[in-house]
C-alpha cells in the first residue's frame, strides 16, 4: 500500500490577500484582485493591469537585510512558508519586528529532523527584475555596475535554497520548472518523495513574481494578455466566457506542508486534508498551445484519479487551469470530459484565475490551497465575469457567485507552455 500523505499547514501571499484566511474570504466573496499595475510605469504598454500582491512587507516574515539579497519571487515563497510552518506547528511563531526582545534575524529552525524535511518549490521564470536591471546596467554602464548577486538572485532555485537556509532544512531542496505547471508538479514531486520514504515532511508549492516590464512586454508581444478591459481591470479575466480576450498576469506564492500520515499523527498535528494523488503527462504537440483533442491534459487527470484511488463519480470539484484565453478554455473543457466522461456534467468546475489572474508557477500552490479550503469549508469558488458562456465551454463553471455543498474529493490541474500537464488530487481526511 502507498504511504498516505496529509496536509498539516498552508500559507500564501496572493492578489486576494496575504493569509489563507483572507484568501478564503475573498474566494467566497467573488472578489477580484486585479488592478492597474503599480510596480512600474506602464506608459507605452498596451497592457496596464495585473494581479499584484498588495501591501507586502518582507520584514514581517524575514530579516530585512536577508530580504534585500532575494528577488521578489523568493521573498513571497519565504513568507508563504513561514505561515505554513506556523500553522503546522513546525516552527515557533515570531512576533513582528519591534514587538519582542528576540533578535529578528535569529534563525527559525524546523521542529523536526531537519535531514528528513524536503523543500520542493515550483518556479517558472525566476528573478526577471534582476535580469532586466542587470542587462540595462551591462549595456549602459558596463559589467562593473552589475549587482554582485545577479546570478544567485535570478536563478529559479533561489527560493528553495533560501527556504532551506532560513528554516534549517537539510533534506532534498529541489526546484521544479515546467512553466505554469511548475507549482502542481512540485507538489507531485514532494508527494513522491514522502511516499518513497526519502522524507517525512515536505515544504511544497509554487511561487512567481514577474509583473515587470520584461515579462509584461514579452507576453504582450505573444498576444496572450487581455487588452480590451484595462479600464475595467476587475472584469478583464473571464475564463470560459465568450468575450474573453486573454489572461491577466498575476503574482503569488502558495506553500503546503506535506507529511507522512504516521509522522503527522505521531506528533499530534491537526490534519487539514489528504494529498491523495498526482498525474503528469506531456502533450508532445506545441510550444504554447495545448493538444486540441484534450487527450494530453485528460491523461494527467486520469492518472491523478487512478493514483488517488478515485472513480470519476467520487469527485465533486475540479479547479481548472482556466486562463481566459481563446484556446485554453475550450481545450480544457475537452480534457475534463475526456477524463470524467458523463460525470463532467454532474460536478462543479471553476477557475479562480478570474479573481487572481494567472500567477504562473504560483498558481499551482494557491489553487491547491483553494481545493483544501473547498473540501474543509464546503464551498465551490466561483468563476467571476462569466456573463456570456462560450458554447464550446458547456460545464457547470459556478458562474459569478459562490455555491455551497459537501466536497469529499477535489482535483486541481495546471498546464504549462511546452505541453506540460500536472494534476493533483485531494480528499477529506479520514483515519
Amino acid at each position: 500500500m502507498k504511504r498516505r500523505v496529509v496536509i498539516t499547514g498552508m500559507g500564501l501571499v496572493s492578489p486576494l490577500g496575504n493569509s489563507v484566511a483572507e484568501f478564503g474570504e475573498s474566494l467566497r466573496a467573488g472578489k477580484s484582485g486585479i488592478a492597474p499595475i503599480t510596480a512600474f510605469d506602464t506608459t507605452g504598454f498596451d497592457v496596464t493591469i495585473a494581479g499584484e500582491v498588495k501591501d507586502f512587507d518582507p520584514g514581517r516574515w524575514m530579516d530585512k537585510k536577508e530580504a534585500r539579497k532575494m528577488c521578489r519571487f523568493s521573498q513571497l515563497a519565504v513568507a508563504a512558508t513561514a505561515q505554513a510552518l506556523e500553522q503546522a506547528g513546525l516552527v515557533e511563531s515570531r512576533p513582528l519586528e519591534g514587538q519582542s526582545s528576540q533578535p529578528f534575524g535569529e534563525p527559525r529552525r524546523v521542529k523536526a529532523n531537519a535531514e528528513r524535511v524536503a523543500v520542493v518549490l515550483g518556479n517558472g521564470i525566476g528573478g526577471f527584475e534582476v535580469v532586466s536591471d542587470s542587462f540595462r546596467k551591462l549595456f549602459d554602464q558596463g559589467p562593473r555596475r552589475m549587482l554582485p548577486l545577479t546570478v544567485p538572485m535570478m536563478i529559479p532555485n533561489e527560493a528553495a535554497g533560501n527556504i532551506s537556509m532560513i528554516f534549517g532544512t537539510k533534506g532534498p531542496a529541489l526546484t521544479q520548472v515546467t512553466a505554469c505547471a511548475s507549482g502542481a508538479d512540485a507538489l507531485g514531486q514532494a508527494l513522491d518523495l514522502i511516499r518513497a520514504g526519502r522524507a517525512d515532511v515536505a515544504i511544497a508549492g509554487g511561487t512567481e513574481a514577474c509583473v515587470v516590464p520584461f515579462a509584461v512586454g514579452g507576453f504582450q508581444m505573444l498576444k496572450t494578455l487581455s487588452t480590451k478591459r484595462c479600464r475595467e481591470p476587475e472584469k478583464a479575466s473571464r475564463p470560459f466566457d465568450a468575450d474573453r480576450d486573454g489572461f491577466v498576469l498575476g503574482e503569488a506564492a502558495g506553500v503546503l506542508i506535506l507529511e507522512g500520515e504516521e509522522h503527522a499523527r505521531g506528533r499530534g498535528a491537526a490534519i487539514l486534508a489528504e494529498f491523495a494523488g498526482y498525474g503528469v503527462s506531456a502533450d508532445a504537440y506545441h510550444i504554447t498551445s495545448p493538444d486540441p483533442s484534450g487527450g494530453g491534459g485528460g491523461r494527467a487527470i486520469k492518472l491523478a484519479l487512478e493514483d488517488a484511488g478515485l472513480r470519476p463519480q467520487d469527485v465533486q470539484y475540479y479547479n481548472a487551469h482556466g486562463t481566459s484565453t481563446e484556446i485554453n478554455d475550450p481545450t480544457e473543457t475537452k480534457m475534463i470530459k475526456y477524463a470524467f466522461g458523463d460525470h463532467a456534467y454532474k460536478m462543479k468546475v471553476s477557475s479562480i484565475k478570474s479573481m487572481t489572474g494567472h500567477c504562473i508557477a504560483g498558481s499551482g500552490g494557491i489553487e491547491a490551497i483553494a481545493c483544501v479550503l473547498a473540501i474543509r469549508e464546503g464551498f465551490y469558488p466561483p468563476t467571476i465575469n462569466l456573463d456570456t458562456p462560450d458554447p464550446a465551454c458547456d460545464l457547470d463553471y459556478v458562474p459569478n457567485k459562490v455555491q455551497y455543498g459537501e466536497i469529499r474529493a477535489a482535483l486541481s490541474g495546471n498546464l504549462g507552455f511546452g505541453g506540460h500537464n500536472g494534476v493533483v488530487a485531494f480528499k477529506r481526511y479520514e483515519e
